[in-house]
């Protein structure tokens, strides 16, 4: 169960299907109280570096990663080995590649070779289209031509050791996840995937990996808005037969 701080002017932020973004608080605050609440990971998106040509807020990442003690994720604005290697450096344990690696899917293959395929996730922003899902870039404001799908089994076969996978039609409605899609991917690659967009309630969790064959499930709106709990949703799905690590507060 993985939280995700949304960044934009360094504040979380949290929108519907990638737009109209609305303050979600301090992510270094946000990011103690989930380590704090049993969160599994952590996950932190510069959602706006790339689509404003800028470098990713490595300052403010390296201040999350001091009050947490969970595997965490950094992302938008990574453009190249340096930029991993900082990100890195800052206190991250993975980094999550979406524009750059669009526009040069060898660097996937590089990251892994010189950083190991366990630090590289790349993200996925899928919307639906005739026939399947169509990838966007630039957080979710540019269309890619390519299929999801095929999309992840070529970041697979390049070296990523894990996929983002975000349904841009169901980011921020709290519906449920886009199953078929979280299925098609998940089926094709042998890599974890992490589904993203459209969780609401527990159900929808348990879903996204039984029905959708995810590996683990990401989570940012209905736990900023205080909807739920993170203890309480694992207990949910620990219910439900799912294997489910630290249910329970540890603070």
């Amino acid at each position: 169960m993985i939280p995700c701080l949304d960044i934009k002017d360094g504040r979380v932020v949290k929108g519907v299907n990638f737009v109209g973004l609305r303050d979600a608080g301090d992510p270094v605050e946000l990011g103690r109280f989930y380590g704090q609440e049993s969160a599994d990971e952590l996950v932190f998106l510069d959602i706006t570096a790339s689509s404003e040509g800028r470098a990713s807020v490595i300052d403010l990442a390296a201040r999350v990663a001091e009050q947490i003690f969970i595997p965490f994720t950094v992302g938008g604005g990574i453009r190249t080995l340096e930029d991993i290697r900082g990100a890195l450096l800052a206190g991250a344990d993975k980094v999550s590649l979406n524009s750059a690696a669009l526009e040069d899917p060898a660097l996937v293959g590089r990251g892994a070779q010189q950083f190991g395929a366990q630090c590289i996730v790349v993200a996925i922003d899928a919307r639906r289209a005739t026939g399947g899902w169509e990838v966007f870039s630039h957080g979710g404001r540019e269309p890619t031509e390519r299929d999801a799908v095929a999309w992840a089994k070529e970041v697979a076969e390049f070296g990523a050791g894990e996929i983002l996978l975000t349904s841009m039609d169901g980011d921020g409605t709290q519906t449920g996840y886009d199953l078929a899609l979280v299925r098609a991917v998940s089926d094709a690659v042998s890599i974890p995937v992490i589904a993203s967009g459209g969780a609401g309630k527990a159900d929808h969790l348990v879903d996204a990996v039984k029905e959708g064959h995810a590996d683990a499930v990401l989570l940012a709106s209905i736990l900023h808005d205080g909807l739920y709990r993170i203890a309480d949703l694992k207990a949910k799905m620990a219910a439900s037969g799912l294997p489910m690590r630290l249910i329970g507060n540890r603070a």
